[in-house]
């Protein structure tokens, strides 16, 4: 592939990354902050799909064009900015790999919840906290990251 195709995939592919976090994030915040049991029940489904379908693929994608990118633009990897995005990158992944284990756990109970007609429990609020506290390190390391791609500081 030429540069210009790889850096489009790229570019793409960090939109739908940083997009469907941020979006996501937003919806199950609010839903959850809604307390309206089964508005959280569908959010968080919907929540948890998105992971699967926008995020996990580009959460691949990314390395591979950007070591792609790195190799066609002859970037030495020793590069300071890209020494420091692939470890915001892993600051992120590691923020998130919780996070999406949360969320399939608050799915089940905001499910059962519905199914019983009670409040969202206790532990349901807990990974909400923790939900929040992973989230905006990964936020600001990806935002980062982005500052990084496109200023590319010596």
């Amino acid at each position: 592939m030429d540069y210009v195709t790889v850096k489009w995939l790229h570019i793409l592919s960090s939109t739908f990354l940083f997009g469907t976090g941020l979006g996501s994030a937003f919806y199950m915040l609010f839903a959850s902050l809604s307390r309206d049991v089964r508005a959280v029940a569908v959010v968080v489904k919907y929540v948890v799909l998105a992971d699967w379908l926008f995020t996990t693929p580009t959460i691949i994608l990314q390395p591979l064009t950007g070591f792609y990118l790195m190799h066609l633009a002859g970037y030495p990897m020793t590069s300071s900015w890209i020494v420091w995005s692939i470890v915001l990158y892993f600051v992120a992944g590691a923020c998130w790999l919780p996070v999406v284990w949360m969320q399939i756990r608050m799915r089940l109970f905001a499910q059962e919840a519905v199914e019983r007609n009670e409040d969202l429990p206790p532990i349901y609020w807990r990974y909400l906290r923790i939900w929040i506290l992973l989230g905006i390190p990964a936020f600001f390391a990806l935002v980062i990251v982005f500052y990084l791609m496109v200023a590319k500081p010596a």
